[in-house]
């Protein structure tokens, strides 16, 4: 029991040290998403140019999701016309650039790492554009487009098939602060926690009971410790096969990456391990259904490569730089609640989430929340929930899900 605890313990820790960081990036998401059509989007997405792929990871990084829905409005962008290079480059940068992601490696692990991760995350774009470029053959598009055209269901269909910006005239300010608007983001908020929530309750399990049990010996061993040369080249290759294995994605890997960290992973082995959360067994299963076998191993393949490419350019640009902090300073945060910063910034930021969770209840939210998991083609848009109090029809209508034209 008192192993249990232990890992119990630490699990709360590090969950209480993120909690305000989480609500501050979802509800930027949630505001982004409010006002940006999914349409809009579409139109940007329509081939593979080096500014194509600059906008793609930026309107990924603003529409920050789970994996698995990342993974589901990549393949609905790219089946509404968007170009496939640049759909994956949306794919991998709403999971792997979006803010929350970097505050939480900053709070747990340093801010060496949310650089690390912004830097890295741009490299592993064009070093899979390039591949792409390379190796993906037409034939093979063409199969995977008209695998991808069959619509099978993945995980998060509905919620990837959602478009919830405010509608109507004005610009982004007038329509943010709307009611509408306010509706909107309360909607998104609550979508985008119940879409990671399973994710990141598993990694911080998972981070906690490991933190716990499993000696930092093994670990050592595991990543060559001893042999420090032999560790930076083998830890960008390791990272991602640990990712594969674990089956956390998103967000939750986080907690995981800080145990790895102070097992004693490399630098880069650390950043490719937070990078492979769209490699997991499950999720590649999915591309399998999205695209066919051929290119489900064929992303697995260039995916694989450019995770390690981009942890062995932040290995050597960080430690070229002396910028690698010290793992021996390396800890899981296991202080637990006290009144500090930390303390402060959660009850601000658990007010504002509940103002959005009380908004989200009281305007028909629950009935879209269960539509979260419909299928591709299902009908989001077209029966919208009963509006709550101070909102009539017009208003339903503009925050009702609605798939992308």
């Amino acid at each position: 029991m008192d192993a249990i605890r232990h890992a119990l313990s630490l699990t709360g820790s590090m969950t209480w040290e993120i909690t305000w960081a989480l609500i501050l990036g979802f509800t930027l998401s949630a505001v982004v998403q409010a006002v940006v059509r999914r349409s809009t989007v579409v139109r940007l997405l329509g081939d593979h140019r080096p500014k194509t792929l600059t906008l793609s990871a930026g309107l990924g990084a603003a529409s920050s999701s789970c994996s698995y829905a990342a993974v589901a409005l990549a393949r609905s962008l790219f089946r509404k016309g968007a170009d496939f290079t640049a759909a994956m480059a949306f794919e991998i940068a709403s999971t792997n650039l979006v803010i929350e992601l970097g505050v939480i490696l900053a709070l747990l692990m340093g801010w060496q790492f949310t650089a690390a991760e912004f830097i890295g995350g741009p490299i592993m774009i064009v070093v899979l554009a390039l591949l792409f470029r390379l190796f993906l053959r037409a034939r093979l598009l063409r199969e995977a487009r008209a695998q991808a055209e069959r619509g099978l269901a993945g995980s998060m269909e509905g919620h990837a098939a959602m478009d919830m910006s405010v509608g109507g005239e004005g610009g982004f300010a007038r329509r943010l602060f709307s009611r509408d608007g306010y509706t909107s983001v309360s909607h998104i908020f609550v979508m985008e926690w119940a879409a990671i929530l399973r994710d990141l309750v598993a990694g911080l399990l998972i981070a906690g009971a490991i933190a716990a049990w499993v000696p930092d010996d093994f670990w050592h061993t595991f990543f060559l410790v001893d042999h420090p040369t032999a560790a930076k080249v083998v830890g960008p290759l390791v990272g991602p096969l640990v990712a594969i294995a674990t089956f956390v994605c998103s967000i939750g890997n986080v907690p995981m990456a800080v145990v790895l960290w102070k097992g004693g992973i490399s630098f880069g082995g650390v950043i490719a391990f937070i990078y492979a959360d769209l490699l997991i067994l499950p999720i590649l299963n999915i591309y399998r259904k999205y695209y066919g076998a051929l290119m489900a191993r064929f992303l697995l393949v260039t995916f694989f490569a450019a995770i390690a490419v981009a942890g062995y350019a932040v290995e050597l640009l960080f430690g070229g730089l002396g910028l690698v902090p010290d793992q021996a300073d390396a800890t899981v945060p296991d202080a637990g609640v006290s009144w500090n910063y930390t303390t402060w910034l959660n009850i601000a930021f658990l007010l504002l989430a509940a103002a959005l969770v009380v908004r989200f209840l009281r305007t028909g939210g629950p009935a879209m929340l269960r539509m979260m998991g419909g299928s591709p083609e299902g009908d989001h848009g077209h029966a919208g929930p009963p509006p709550g109090p101070g909102h009539g029809r017009t208003a339903q209508r503009r925050v009702a899900p609605r798939p992308a034209p």
